[in-house]
């Protein structure tokens, strides 16, 4: 947290968090049909091209909403780190992972997390397990009901940042009241 500044209140991150996560839907689901438009061998299928285009544009959008909103104090360089992010763990993850939906979840998670601003600078590992149990719930999901894992895929990512640090800010406040 820079010098001087207030902590963001819960209620100002999880409306950044809301925000940017209703924006992530459409292009969630952009892509999600581009993608499935591309592997389909039937004339009516629509334009892959187009709805990969719509939802690829969104993104950077969903990372201005969440960094600007949760009053980064150095939004314009978060949006570009959280593009970049999610870019270096969401093509990675989509290989290893052999879907689209795991990577999305997984590298827009990794964006947030450099996105959403951070009262303390030590909360990176927790942001960081939870995006990896959102991506990791998302695989098993989309193994055994692949319905649930597709329908929760775009509420994933921001929320499971929220909560890690929620859960991050009562472990502080309880190691504080231990010491005094």
């Amino acid at each position: 947290m820079p010098a001087g500044a207030a902590p963001l209140s819960p209620r100002r991150k999880w409306r950044a968090i809301l925000l940017a996560t209703l924006l992530f839907v459409p292009s969630y689901w952009a892509l999600l049909a581009g993608l499935v438009s591309l592997a389909s061998d039937g004339e009516a299928a629509p334009n892959a091209g187009a709805l990969l285009a719509f939802g690829l544009a969104l993104i950077p959008f969903v990372f201005i909403v969440l960094a600007f909103l949760s009053e980064h104090p150095r939004a314009p360089g978060a949006v570009l780190k959280a593009m970049g992010l999610s870019l270096l763990v969401g093509i990675p993850v989509s290989a290893l992972a052999g879907d689209a939906v795991t990577g999305l979840v997984a590298g827009i998670g990794a964006g947030g997390t450099s996105a959403l601003r951070k009262d303390d600078p030590d909360d990176w590992k927790p942001r960081a397990l939870a995006v990896a149990l959102a991506a990791v719930y998302v695989f098993v999901t989309l193994r055994t009901v692949s319905e649930a894992g597709i329908l929760l895929g775009p509420v994933l990512p921001f929320t499971s940042l929220g909560v890690a640090d929620l859960l991050a800010q009562r472990r502080r406040e309880r190691s504080e009241s231990r010491v005094t």
